[in-house]
């Protein structure tokens, strides 16, 4: 049987509910990605071209800190990565986090909570992040996304 981790990155709280009951779907275990930097409200305002978040965003290059690590990696075969979806794709933290840690021969699933972006060109980007990894599409869910949703999804990878 394969072990499973569920890492995931939350700003707000919804993308770490989400994960959650991910983790209680999956039996899997849990990692939240932390910045060793916390965002403020105003570091998270997508509206100034100024604030932290759009910083890193506009810059292909930013590599966020994570306070942390996943220290037993190489036990796990599936690895679902976690994130609110910012500027249509996954946000600068989580290119740390998959920099981090060697994927290869893992599978690797990304879910996302936005108000209506999709995954965009995210499913790409983690492949090009964790060469001889199988990176999945993946899959946005709502905030509201029940304990029986993601078992059936997790279920049916």
């Amino acid at each position: 049987m394969a072990k499973t981790l569920v890492a995931y990155f939350s700003a707000g709280g919804t993308t770490k509910s989400i994960a959650e009951n991910l983790a209680k779907a999956a039996q899997a275990d849990l990692f939240e990605i932390v910045p060793e930097q916390l965002y403020t409200e105003e570091d998270l305002n997508w509206k100034d071209e100024h604030s932290r978040s759009s910083v890193e965003m506009n810059d292909a290059g930013s590599r966020p800190a994570i306070a942390g690590r996943v220290e037993n990696m190489a036990e796990y075969d599936v690895v679902f990565v976690g994130f609110p979806i910012w500027w249509y794709r996954e946000p600068s933290i989580i290119d740390t986090f998959m920099e981090s840690y060697d994927f290869s021969g893992k599978t690797v699933i990304p879910f996302a909570t936005s108000g209506g972006s999709g995954l965009g060109e995210t499913a790409e980007n983690l492949q090009a992040l964790a060469k001889g990894a199988a990176v999945a599409d993946g899959k946005r869910f709502r905030s509201d996304a029940s304990v029986e949703e993601l078992k059936s999804w997790a279920d049916s990878l």
